[in-house]
């Protein structure tokens, strides 16, 4: 079975194709990164235009390159949601589209979804049950993942994600978009101890964080500091440990509420080295073992979503042609594919 995966949730457009038994074959991504740069952030409608000009060409591109014909395809995975509502329908309605010309069954994914299997790719891969760590723009959970479609949430961010904390800090630190690696390499050159900041919600019960109010303090010591390179380094330096902080203490407190040996994190900020060197340390420590994808699948990708659909297609899960992306759509609501 080969499956198309196509990924339009945001600013990437990003295509792969997987084969049942050759795994994954070829991916592609056109980044909107230096578009959406020189506005210091995402705008939905130039990146929804952009995936229109842009997605017909790479798919023509992909399958050159995996040497798979267009009628060779089996099935069609998109991004159905969560994301920005333009850019979903720019996918949905191609991968339906093309999917009824080839008389192939297409499947929306939960972009989610997509990040929690990414880990499967890899050649050491976790298996259900585990616990997940989901770090992706928007969003920042803490789940149980019990099996394919049965996701239980065990804390979630009460404020901003993560990702968002990231980019706002360093947009407010003058550095470029997107916030993450800009503010991780420029902590690299921060001295640790010239500032600590506050742990949001480290010392209340419960798995929820909250990423608000450090920001709020972020921005209150750049605006008392010199303002200059040492102290822009050394305030991302410590924006960083409190966020790894914050994420690692959270995944302690349910390695040990829910012993399962397996941590998975994903999404964008999995990416980041030091939350990854903190998670393993914490893993071994509770006797578990951490998976995370390489960096290429951390962030938004193709190969993830024709993994996803890949699984749910041969459980025989299908859909109508209907085009219904959902800018919003809760884990919580996903189900098991009917087998």
């Amino acid at each position: 079975m080969y499956v198309l995966g196509i990924e339009t949730s945001c600013d990437d457009t990003a295509l792969a194709i997987y084969h049942e038994t050759q795994g994954l074959i070829a991916q592609k991504l056109y980044s909107q990164t230096l578009m959406h740069q020189r506005h210091g952030g995402i705008v939905p409608e130039l990146a929804s235009r952009d995936h229109v000009q842009k997605l017909a060409p790479l798919i023509s591109s992909l399958l050159a390159e995996a040497n798979v014909s267009i009628d060779a395809l089996d099935g069609i995975a998109y991004t159905k949601g969560p994301g920005l509502i333009g850019a979903l329908l720019v996918g949905a309605t191609l991968a339906k589209s093309l999917a009824f010309a080839l008389a192939i069954p297409a499947i929306g994914i939960h972009h989610l979804e997509g990040h929690l299997l990414a880990p499967f790719l890899e050649q050491q891969a976790p298996h259900f049950p585990f616990l997940a760590l989901l770090v992706s723009g928007g969003h920042t959970m803490l789940l149980e993942a019990k099996a394919l479609g049965d996701y239980h949430i065990l804390g979630e961010s009460v404020d901003d994600a993560a990702g968002e904390a990231f980019d706002k800090t360093a947009r407010l630190l003058g550095l470029p978009y997107p916030g993450g690696p800009a503010i991780a390499a420029l902590a690299r050159q921060g001295d640790p101890s010239a500032y600590h900041f506050p742990r949001p919600m480290l010392h209340k019960p419960g798995l929820d964080f909250s990423f608000s109010g450090l920001k709020t303090h972020t921005m209150q010591t750049w605006a008392q500091s010199a303002g200059d390179d040492t102290a822009r380094a050394n305030i991302a330096r410590a924006f960083e440990d409190a966020v790894v902080d914050s994420l690692a203490a959270k995944c302690q407190r349910a390695l040990t509420q829910y012993p399962y040996g397996q941590l998975v994190i994903a999404g964008g900020v999995s990416a980041n080295q030091r939350l990854q060197a903190r998670l393993h340390e914490i893993a071994a420590a509770n006797h578990a073992t951490l998976y995370f994808p390489r960096p290429a699948l951390c962030t938004d990708n193709g190969a993830m979503i024709a993994y996803a659909g890949f699984l749910r297609l041969s459980r025989g899960q299908r859909e109508d042609l209907a085009i219904e992306p959902r800018a919003r759509w809760p884990l919580s609501e996903l189900t098991p594919p009917s087998i």
